[in-house]
């Protein structure tokens, strides 16, 4: 097969014809004379810009592997000496071990040994060491880490020298500042001395519900570091879903910003939290003072921050909690999960290997403490001795990514409608990001062309795509940078975790539920409220693999495949799998189809059972491109066509709902739940053009 592109082609995709006379011939040597792969890092790495359109980028991807017989072709292959340079290749190279693979084998086949490994590599303090790193004598369900050790996790996040930059912040109205980690650990303490001069204890629960800050880093810190339990609560939430927080965590006391600023729009946050009658407030203002009164009781932040500078973290045995989290609620009420001490190792320990943290690097993530990914931001930088970036305001403007590039970030982390919304608007078209040398993507399914789209943007760079949990404490199924990226893929089982796939009659699958084999640092032991057991353990299947018996996985809720190539996809949540026409399809592959019309911004699907009985039937809710000028009916055509060619023509749209945006949760996922609700409650009127 000959492959080249033509002039015409060139310039349909936006490029000057200059531009196009130029490239045309250096492109089509590179085609017909290197194979697909040497050809594409060659086009990828030395001719394309992220100047130039996208719609070149996707062109030359497309038609550079036009043959590729796998399922889906790489878009970034390490070089050797890339390789090398990584911590996976550092932690090989100690252990004499000279493949990935069989180091991921001897993770999960030695856990001891790896996690004792890593506590070494990341330097953990303990006050009292450990006299046994695991006993797992109540079952796998319930291992005990640490077994005799005291330590406070906050003192290994100021191993730093104190000079070297821990937070690089920005808003929307105010310049680049740095804070040293000498000015964060001084910070922290004045945090932690005043809780202790308000009479607070250690144990006691102490809300945070505000913007990802530095102010609220050090307060995260000081939290822990005085023996108290941070509970996290988004910015974004009403009050009633502040009140169910607070509740549920028995909070003794809340730290709160007055209001919030956003482009044009001020967003009141204390009322909110006066609404849901929350305990003592210590509120923080972007003003020299609050813009609000407070209620009797009711601190402003200038008032309750000790002079103190000093302060000794409170060491714990290891399994006190530090964080109360709360599942996203996509499905329902969320459930409270606590963190204890050990789970920031593994934080620290995924963004070490796995996103490849290095002492100096500067992590941005666009996030919030009410979400896992804020406390893990904190841990996945601090501990590994590196910089957290941070900017309050709208990440989907061209102000982020312009504090992108000027704070020097080394590793973005992403949600994918982020990136979708970025590559509809063009905001980032122009920055520099070459600082860049790896994004993540975590928080929902992405898909290919998007995240073909962020590489792209600088100069094709990988994505360690990332699934995982709040009762993971990180992830379960990752990439790394010594596997080449294929966009929207996973490539490996974190380290030191292990899974396998199931089908519906619990046997060894390809396309099935994963489940996650115990035990590991991260992996939760008990939920607030709930029964532990039940959710994650209650019946799940025994198996035997490769000649040993698993009695006890544990319960994950993810539909995953498995390529013949080792890569993994997932294909959305167990919950969110239908079945059409006697064929069961996720959710999430349905959507990954639907995300390559030009015309879709957003889009969810969900099946509706009719109300008199029968077949699921499939409702596509979607958010188009701004002023696009279609119906209903013409866009399920053109989607229907779409399903069609690239996944089954028996999959039958029923019925297309035009919507200005789709509900989310504070971490960014879609809520099906909603969405279903929201239908059966409008079958026989109009539908709405939001849903909230």
């Amino acid at each position: 097969m000959v492959k080249q592109v033509s002039l015409a082609q060139l310039q349909q995709c936006g490029v000057e014809s200059a531009t196009a006379i130029a490239l045309l011939p250096l492109i089509n040597q590179a085609l017909a004379s290197l194979p697909a792969i040497a050809s594409w890092q060659y086009l990828s790495q030395h001719l394309l810009q992220p100047s130039h359109p996208f719609a070149l980028h996707q062109l030359l991807y497309e038609t550079t592997f036009a043959d590729w017989e796998q399922e889906s072709p790489p878009a970034w292959i390490p070089s050797p000496e890339q390789m090398q340079t990584t911590n996976i290749a550092t932690l090989m190279r100690d252990l004499a071990i000279s493949s990935y693979a069989d180091l991921h084998t001897w993770s999960t086949q030695n856990r001891t040994s790896f996690w004792e490994k890593m506590i070494q590599r990341l330097g953990i303090q303990f006050h009292q060491p450990y006299t046994e790193l695991v006993d797992c004598s109540r079952g796998i369900e319930f291992p005990h880490w640490f077994v005799n050790a005291k330590f406070n996790i906050v003192e290994s996040c100021f191993q730093a020298p104190g000079n070297a930059p821990a937070i690089v912040a920005q808003s929307e109205t105010s310049p680049l500042r740095t804070w040293t980690y000498d000015e964060l650990h001084t910070l922290t303490n004045q945090v932690a001395n005043g809780l202790v001069e308000l009479g607070f204890h250690p144990g006691d629960a102490i809300a945070i519900d505000l913007p990802m800050t530095a102010e609220a880093v050090a307060i995260y810190l000081g939290i822990i570091a005085a023996g108290c339990v941070v509970v996290s609560i988004a910015d974004s939430f009403a009050a009633s879903e502040i009140a169910t927080r607070l509740r549920l965590a028995n909070a003794k006391a809340i730290f709160t910003q007055d209001e919030i600023q956003r482009g044009d729009k001020v967003l009141p946050l204390y009322p909110k939290v006066i609404a849901a009658e929350a305990p003592r407030a210590i509120v923080l203002s972007q003003q020299a003072l609050p813009t609000v009164n407070l209620r009797s009781g009711d601190l402003t932040w200038q008032t309750f921050l000790s002079t103190n500078p000093r302060f000794t973290a409170i060491p714990v045995p290891p399994d006190r909690h530090i964080n109360i989290l709360f599942s996203s609620g996509t499905t329902g009420t969320p459930k409270a999960i606590p963190w204890t001490q050990t789970t920031p190792i593994k934080c620290a320990v995924d963004a070490h290997l796995h996103h490849d943290i290095h002492p100096g690097d500067v992590v941005a993530w666009s996030t919030n403490l009410g979400w896992m990914m804020g406390p893990w931001l904190i841990y996945a930088s601090l501990l590994n001795r590196a910089t957290i970036a941070l900017y309050d305001g709208a990440p989907t403007t061209r102000a982020y990514g312009q504090f992108v590039q000027n704070a020097g970030v080394t590793m973005l982390g992403v949600v994918p409608s982020l990136v979708s919304a970025w590559k509809v608007t063009h905001c980032m078209q122009g920055l520099d990001w070459s600082a860049i040398h790896a994004f993540s993507s975590t928080g929902e399914c992405s898909n290919p062309q998007d995240m073909l789209f962020l590489m792209a943007l600088a100069g094709y760079k990988p994505v360690i795509e990332y699934c995982g949990g709040t009762e993971i404490g990180g992830g379960y199924l990752t990439g790394t940078l010594v596997q080449p990226c294929i966009p929207a893929t996973f490539t490996t089982p974190a380290l030191g975790v292990d899974l396998v796939i199931l089908d519906a009659d619990y046997q060894p699958a390809t396309k099935g539920e994963g489940w996650i084999i115990p035990p590991a640092i991260g992996l939760s032991t008990e939920l607030l409220h709930q029964d532990h057991h039940q959710v994650y353990f209650a019946d799940t299947p025994h198996v035997k693999l490769d000649g040993q018996n698993y009695p006890n996985l544990r319960r994950h809720g993810d539909y995953l495949e498995r390529f013949p190539s080792g890569y993994y996809r997932v294909c959305g949540r167990v919950d969110d799998t239908m079945n059409l026409g006697g064929i069961k399809v996720s959710s999430a592959d349905i959507e990954r189809v639907i995300n390559t019309v030009d015309i879709i911004c957003d889009a969810a699907a969900i099946a509706v059972a009719p109300t008199d009985g029968g077949p699921s039937q499939l409702m596509i809710y979607a958010v188009v491109v701004p002023d696009a000028q279609i119906t209903a009916t013409a866009l399920k055509s053109i989607l229907q066509t779409a399903i069609a060619q690239q996944l089954n023509p028996l999959f039958k749209i029923q019925q297309v709902i035009m919507v200005g945006a789709l509900p989310r949760t504070a971490s960014n996922k879609v809520m099906r739940r909603v969405l279903r609700e929201h239908y059966r409650a409008t079958i026989d009127n109009p539908p709405l053009t939001n849903i909230t």
